[in-house]
């Protein structure tokens, strides 16, 4: 009995139907994938799964990523011999063209965007914004402008305790500020010539009144070696304060 037309099934090769027959019984065949190559290019193109016939279904599925993913897939270029900035944006669809792919790439190439050198590796699409936002980010860092603090007691007062901060030195402005009063009036260059520490030879000087063996003993580095700078004065001074009694805000009287 001949079959009707709508269920008849197309003639098949004979090694076409053995190909077909041999994925259905749960061994994947393993087939060559061709793509053509460029010299130097860092990029290839995923490769095309093999047609299948209606009657097979796959036993395993591609191991190649949907196109619209892989383009969204950081990429990057090896510069070989002859290589521009403008083929390289033009064979790799650069967005913006070379001037784009040479902002991104600034800091590998240097300044002058007509010379590349082989083994350059560039970054483009994806990588490359990535890349320079986070150069953007460490440029700004790197430019922050220092605090600046006044020439005067409050300014010496808050870069001290910006420093003190940073080598872990307990203290506040109150306390600081309050022993200065009592100690100098505020007066850097005050010097005592008359206790028993001048009769020795190691006046109290600076905000604080240090003597020199103890400035020296409790200097904190990054200050001047001065017991007269005034920053350096009361960094010094309440590191030893810390020292002996916990803080510069637990000094009440002489110390």
């Amino acid at each position: 009995m001949s079959a009707k037309g709508k269920h008849r099934r197309p003639k098949q090769h004979r090694i076409a139907r053995r190909l077909a027959f041999a994925g259905t019984g749960g061994a994947a065949l393993a087939l060559p994938l061709i793509g053509a190559t460029t010299a130097g290019a860092a990029v290839t193109q995923p490769a095309v799964a093999p047609a299948t016939s209606t009657l097979a279904r796959p036993a395993v599925q591609p191991a190649v990523q949907p196109a619209a993913e892989n383009a969204a897939l950081p990429l990057t270029y090896s510069v070989v011999g002859g290589d521009t900035l403008s083929k390289i944006a033009a064979d790799h669809s650069v967005s913006g063209g070379w001037q784009t792919l040479y902002a991104d790439n600034r800091s590998v190439i240097g300044a002058d965007p007509s010379v590349i050198r082989p083994g350059l590796t560039l970054r483009l699409g994806a990588a490359a914004k990535a890349a320079a936002a986070r150069a953007t980010a460490v440029t700004a860092a790197a430019v922050k402008p220092a605090a600046t603090y006044a020439n005067n007691l409050d300014g010496w007062i808050r870069e001290s305790l910006d420093i003190m901060a940073r080598h872990g030195i307990p203290g506040s402005y109150n306390g600081i500020h309050r022993n200065v009063m009592r100690e100098s009036s505020g007066n850097p260059l005050a010097i005592n010539n008359w206790d028993s520490n001048a009769a020795a030879g190691i006046p109290s000087k600076g905000l604080l009144q240090v003597i020199d063996p103890t400035f020296r003993a409790y200097h904190v580095p990054g200050t001047a070696m001065d017991s007269y700078d005034p920053v350096a004065n009361i960094t010094a001074a309440c590191n030893y304060a810390a020292a002996r009694y916990g803080s510069i805000d637990n000094v009440n009287g002489a110390y």
